[in-house]
């Protein structure tokens, strides 16, 4: 489609997307281009109409696409579409009257309470430098609520373990402050020893280091998360995610308001925060069942 360059270039440069985001925006535009090219359409933004996405749509859901993703692909077209709009190459609008199909309520998926605190206390990471890290990125993860990228984004600058803070930069270079429970920066330093030991002649710009003192790519960290996580819990998906939603869900539960929920994540607003009070609220339907005499 026409204008994408400049529209990747905005989505860099102004709207400071991450990588992954950007690739994501221009997968869906250009595979919204070979619907177009596929069916003998134009591919100029101004000659789209709403009929030409209302057939890209039925041809995602005839394909497979679960409701969640082609609601993820038509976004992905208002946002391009609002762009040229504000730029003033076209005054169209085709999603204007666009209906989507109706996507399930998915509620995050978090690990019980108790299981992270018999892998955290009673499984022996090894005391070693692998060992050391891995329980270190665990812990981490978990006491904080940061996402993935933010954990190997960590610099040494960033982590003060004398005041028990951590610096995090979040999307769209944004940076927040979280507190460090004091038990965890010995852990801090026993990591910080352990990488000394392991790597004495490298000067550490980064503060997680892989096996051969360079820094730890995301699916390095999927891979450690998903192996502890599967010995105390079942669920299907075991990612660092996960720890986010945990970190979250523990929090709610256990009597944090929402607003400080949403400062830790680092969320924009809090409708991306409140998803969590479901899984509070279902905890509450599951002791209302048990306790009330009426139930």
């Amino acid at each position: 489609m026409d204008h994408k360059e400049s529209f990747l270039q905005y989505l860099k440069i102004e709207k400071r997307y991450s990588p992954h985001t950007v690739r994501s925006y221009i997968n869906d535009l250009d595979q919204f281009g070979n619907h177009l090219i596929l069916h003998d359409l134009s591919g100029r933004a101004e000659d789209v109409v709403y009929h030409d996405i209302r057939a890209w749509i039925v041809s995602l859901i005839e394909y497979g696409y679960s409701p969640v993703s082609i609601h993820r692909k038509i976004s992905s077209l208002r946002v391009f579409y609002r762009y040229l709009r504000k730029e003033g190459f076209t005054h169209n609008d085709p999603l204007e009257k666009v209906v989507l199909p109706k996507m399930k309520k998915r509620l995050p998926v978090f690990v019980k309470e108790g299981l992270l605190d018999r892998l955290l206390d009673d499984y022996d990471f090894g005391t070693d430098f692998n060992g050391v890290r891995n329980r270190t990125i665990i812990e981490m993860l978990y006491l904080t609520g940061m996402r993935r990228s933010e954990l190997t984004g960590l610099r040494d600058s960033d982590v003060d373990i004398p005041e028990a803070t951590v610096k995090v930069t979040g999307k769209r270079n944004k940076q927040r402050i979280i507190p460090l429970l004091k038990p965890f920066t010995l852990r801090l330093e026993e990591y910080v020893r352990a990488r000394d030991i392991q790597f004495p002649d490298l000067k550490a710009d980064w503060f997680f280091l892989g096996n051969k003192g360079n820094k730890l790519y995301d699916k390095y960290v999927y891979n450690i998360v998903k192996k502890y996580l599967s010995i105390v819990t079942t669920i299907e998906k075991r990612s660092p995610h996960i720890l986010r939603h945990t970190f979250a869900t523990h929090m709610l539960n256990n009597g944090a308001d929402l607003n400080s929920i949403k400062e830790f994540l680092g969320h924009a607003n809090l409708s991306a925060t409140q998803i969590y009070t479901h899984n509070s609220f279902e905890k509450l339907r599951r002791i209302y069942k048990q306790a009330h005499p009426r139930a």
